[in-house]
């Protein structure tokens, strides 16, 4: 019997080692716009809601705290303008990538079932599929699938690597077409706070949705808002049909955000000011890094939201990589996220602003 690693392919960031290395030899050290992962402080009001429920011997709950339920579906109508979203339409998760791995084994698929995401997309999507031994396809317009034996629809928008938004009239259509051939969607806005020439729509919204949630499930983050990736807070909002199951299936496997976390992400979902002083934070970098990055002959592509500029020389995204590396910076090739990505880099604006003003210079 095969070992369930042998179903997975080969783990990208592994092939990125021998270029961080040249990165790091640089004199004044190296700039790592690779990963994205948040480097700001946890604001402090987060931090102390962790600190304030520190003392928590018991088991948490999958389902949440009501205080948690609440702040989730409050924000859900504050932030993505649904409508009547009840502690049944949400679910916290660990995290959105353990979700997004496990989500087509907990909903049983497998051989003979398909799921498709964007030709430019999240590798975990990918993985996801695999571990369940199901099937997996691209798109590029997802109403031209065929829909027959497609159980799972992945949305991303804002786009990871891309920073592409789908607007609010292509959102209605293919949630339109889902509905009309049965095919459940997940959408995955984790970057939908993060829009910068555009404004992201969630399919949550009534004009999106028509004001039903049946077969819309969304998925959302706090790692990059609140800067809370190493908490391992997330949740899903949507279709309690369709959320119910999961809730079942994750209280048999213990999939519970720890009791402090919890109380973190109420502390967090119920103050906007902290994400409005990291969007201009970021704003700022991005600012830089796009200006630098044209200088220096690259072309920038899609980038209306999320953490990250999707940039071009017109050349193999691995000869962009070790151009940027022998200078010190440190980036993601395009290939990590699907063939179609073979020409381009991803560069995240997660560094501090030394050390953006770093690869600023160096680019010059």
């Amino acid at each position: 019997m095969s070992a369930v690693s042998d179903r997975l392919p080969a783990f990208p960031w592994d092939k990125l080692e021998p270029y961080k290395k040249t990165a790091a030899a640089h004199p004044d050290g190296i700039v790592d716009l690779s990963v994205g992962t948040p480097v700001d402080p946890v604001p402090e009001l987060i931090q102390k809601a962790l600190v304030d429920a520190a003392d928590s011997p018991g088991y948490p709950t999958v389902w949440g705290t009501p205080a948690l339920r609440d702040a989730i579906t409050g924000w859900v109508e504050r932030r993505l303008g649904a409508r009547e979203v009840t502690r049944r339409h949400v679910l916290p998760v660990v995290g959105s990538k353990e979700l997004v791995a496990w989500l087509p084994t907990q909903l049983g698929l497998g051989p003979g079932d398909r799921v498709a995401y964007p030709r430019l997309a999240y590798p975990t999507y990918e993985v996801g599929a695999r571990l369940a031994r199901a099937g997996y396809e691209v798109y590029d317009d997802p109403t031209e699938l065929d829909p027959r034996g497609l159980k799972l629809l992945w949305l991303n928008s804002p786009s990871n690597p891309t920073g592409e938004v789908l607007s609010k009239q292509e959102l209605t259509r293919i949630v339109a077409w889902a509905r009309e051939h049965g095919v459940l969607v997940f959408s995955d806005e984790c970057y939908l706070e993060l829009g910068w020439e555009a404004e992201p729509v969630s399919v949550l919204h009534p004009d999106v949705n028509g004001g039903s949630y049946d077969g819309l499930v969304a998925v959302h983050s706090l790692s990059k808002r609140s800067n809370l990736a190493g908490y391992r807070a997330a949740f899903l909002a949507g279709d309690p049909g369709v959320l119910a199951p999961l809730l079942e299936i994750r209280k048999h496997g213990g999939m519970m955000t720890s009791a402090p976390t919890q109380a973190a992400v109420v502390a967090a979902l119920g103050d906007d000011e902290h994400v409005r002083v990291q969007r201009e934070r970021y704003a700022a970098r991005r600012a830089a890094l796009r200006t630098a990055l044209e200088g220096h002959g690259f072309r920038i592509e899609h980038s209306e939201a999320s953490l990250y500029l999707w940039a071009t020389r017109d050349e193999s995204c691995w000869s962009t990589v070790a151009h940027l590396a022998e200078r010190g910076v440190l980036v993601a090739p395009g290939d990590f996220y699907g063939e179609a990505g073979a020409r381009h880099v991803r560069v995240a604006f997660t560094a501090t602003d030394e050390r953006v003003r770093a690869a600023v210079e160096r680019l010059a």
